[in-house]
C-alpha cells in the first residue's frame, strides 16, 4: 500500500511541476477540462465518451513524456546538437500524432452524432 501511494504522489507531483512549468501541458491539461463536459454532450454512447476523453489523457501522457526527453536531452547536452534536436522533434511528431488523432475520433464522434455516419 505504500508503494502505491508513494507512486501515486510522485505521479502528482510530475503532473503538478508539468502544469506550473510548461505551457503545452497547461493547454492540454485545459483541453481535458473542456473536454470532459463537452465530450459528455457530443458523444454518442458511453463508450465513445471514454474513447474521447481517453485520447486527451493519452495525449497528456505523450505531452508528458515529449517534455521528460526534451528536459533530459537539455541536462545532458546544453549545447546545440543535430542530433539532440533529431530526438526533440521526434518526440514532438509523437505529440502531434496523438493530437491527430484526438481530432479524428473527435470528428467521427460529432459526426455519429450529427447522423452523417
Amino acid at each position: 500500500m505504500k508503494r502505491l501511494s508513494n507512486a501515486t504522489n510522485n505521479s502528482l507531483r510530475g503532473l503538478l511541476y508539468g502544469v506550473r512549468s510548461e505551457p503545452a501541458i497547461r493547454e492540454e491539461v485545459i483541453l481535458l477540462a473542456v473536454a470532459l463536459p463537452l465530450g459528455y454532450v457530443i458523444a454518442p454512447s458511453a463508450a465513445w465518451y471514454v474513447a474521447m476523453i481517453g485520447v486527451w489523457l493519452m495525449v497528456l501522457a505523450i505531452e508528458l513524456l515529449n517534455t521528460a526527453i526534451e528536459k533530459f536531452a537539455d541536462y545532458v547536452m546544453p549545447e546545440h546538437h543535430v542530433d539532440i534536436g533529431r530526438i526533440k522533434d521526434f518526440g514532438s511528431a509523437a505529440v502531434f500524432c496523438g493530437l491527430c488523432l484526438a481530432g479524428l475520433i473527435w470528428l467521427t464522434a460529432l459526426a455519429t452524432r450529427c447522423g452523417l455516419l
